[in-house]
């Protein structure tokens, strides 16, 4: 089979004929039909992880996986309801079933986790074993290149914005900020529509035509922050929404310029979500955090009952994509467009 793997890091990934994996019995093995490219991608292959975990080469990458069950393992059981030809998406994180974060189905943060596209198997490649409890059954008439982008960037945003929910910081009286507007960012606005409870929504990002596609999807205001200071953007939010703070703030960039310029903007007793991982470490004032009583939350990806309710939106016609899709042979070229900011939305490798 075709598939495309890192051999070295900081080096193109290598495109080369490999043998299809062993299926386990427990496994079916999924023949990949789109694959989406994450920044997370081009971090890997730059070395971002190394320092939290060192993978063996070679990797296959790719993780936003969507595509047709080829062969089922003999012991998966028929009360699953696999059936070959099914069309399916891969959940991310695959735990060991047995710490307590498994347990209670947060099989992605198991300490001893496992990653498709940062280990031997990948969807950058035409077919991957999948242990059967991480596929999820997909409505046969949705796109694979809408499907793939679903399973991170489509997911991880709406993780975040739950917790930003369950937490309280979500109503009818609140405003919400989605900052970096990228991948991530225009599900993130979608989220906060739906799940905001009447939350308005504003978008920041340096990028005209980003922004464009917030409101396209449904932000209230958009907020150009390029070569801006944190003091003229809270005027602009304050003419926008009549006040100069917001109650919640999902991250969708990461960078630290970016985290003080969300943090800079939370009211008292708001709520902050960093789903991005642009840059490496957070360095902002503690004492407004602690006199003000705001709360920081990481949230990482999302849990197969996440990427379900996911599922079930895009099944009911109630997600826009913004997605270019490309052939297996143009990876590394777009790769590179990724490193330095070129994609809109999302970039899906179709076989």
């Amino acid at each position: 089979m075709k598939a495309a793997r890192m051999h070295e890091y900081g080096k193109p990934l290598v495109l080369e004929d490999i043998p299809v994996p062993d299926t386990k019995p427990d496994e079916i093995l999924v023949e990949v039909k789109a694959c989406g490219m994450c920044r997370s991608d081009v971090q890997l292959i730059d070395g971002y992880f190394r320092k939290y975990a060192d993978i063996p080469t070679p990797i296959t990458l790719g993780h936003e996986i969507t595509g047709v069950i080829s062969k089922i393992g003999d012991i998966v059981p028929e009360a699953a309801g696999f059936k070959q030809g099914d069309h399916v998406v891969v959940a991310p994180g695959w735990g060991d079933g047995i710490c307590r974060h498994c347990q209670i189905g947060n099989t992605h943060i198991c300490p001893n986790v496992r990653w498709p596209g940062f280990g031997p198997v990948g969807g950058f490649a035409e077919f991957l074993p999948v242990p059967a409890r991480y596929l999820i059954k997909v409505d046969q008439r949705l796109p694979f290149e809408t499907l793939a982008p679903l399973t991170d960037a489509g997911l991880t945003p709406y993780r975040g914005i739950k917790k930003l929910r369950d937490a309280g910081a979500l109503g009818p009286d609140r405003v919400m900020g989605v900052f970096g507007i990228g991948g991530l960012g225009g599900y993130a606005v979608q989220y906060a529509k739906i799940l905001g409870a009447g939350a308005k929504i504003v978008a920041l990002a340096r990028n005209p035509n980003k922004l464009a596609v917030a409101k396209e999807y449904g932000a209230d205001y958009i907020i150009n922050i390029k070569g801006k200071t944190s003091g003229d953007i809270a005027k602009e939010l304050s003419q926008a929404t009549g006040r100069n703070d917001i109650d919640a703030a999902i991250d969708c960039a990461g960078a630290p310029e970016m985290v003080q310029l969300a943090m800079s903007l939370l009211s008292i007793s708001g709520h902050y979500a960093d789903v991005g991982l642009v840059g490496d470490r957070i360095d902002i004032p503690l004492f407004p955090r602690v006199s003000r009583e705001q709360t920081l939350h990481g949230s990482f990806w999302g849990n197969n009952t996440d990427l379900s309710e996911v599922m079930a939106l895009a099944a009911e016609d109630k997600i826009q994509h913004t997605v270019e899709t490309f052939s297996f042979d143009k990876l590394n070229e777009y790769i590179d467009r990724l490193r330095v900011g070129e994609v809109v939305g999302r970039a899906v490798m179709k076989f």
